[in-house]
């Protein structure tokens, strides 16, 4: 079995006002649904709120992440599956529940981890 990083960027969520009580109903069902099928590791957002920082291997600390790398921000969800098209269809209900396109990643398996 593989582990899935299932996610999207904030920009992706453009949801009417109206409509997030539902978004947010649903995509919690969806998260049920993988927790009591046994296939959740665990998931959640990026804290906006909070800025990132960039530390070296000496412990130095600099503010931002990478300057030339798009920002990481939005919503993820890793889910571990027996194949490539069972974690396609959790990523289209995952996408249907939030709205929004989600990109579909394969985790490297490191036995050393």
């Amino acid at each position: 079995m593989a582990k899935y990083l299932i996610s999207f960027p904030s920009a992706a969520m453009v949801v009417p006002d109206s409509d997030w009580d539902a978004v947010v109903r649903d995509s919690h069902a969806v998260i049920a649904e993988a927790k009591a099928a046994g296939v959740y590791v665990f998931g959640g957002g990026i804290d906006e709120g909070v800025p990132p920082v960039r530390v070296s291997a000496d412990g130095t600390v600099a503010e931002g992440g990478y300057a030339w790398a798009p920002p990481l921000n939005g919503g993820f969800a890793v889910l571990e599956l027996p194949s490539r098209d069972e974690a396609i269809a959790w990523a289209a209900r995952i996408a249907k529940a939030c709205r929004c396109d989600q990109e579909l990643r394969v985790f490297g398996f490191d036995p050393q981890s």
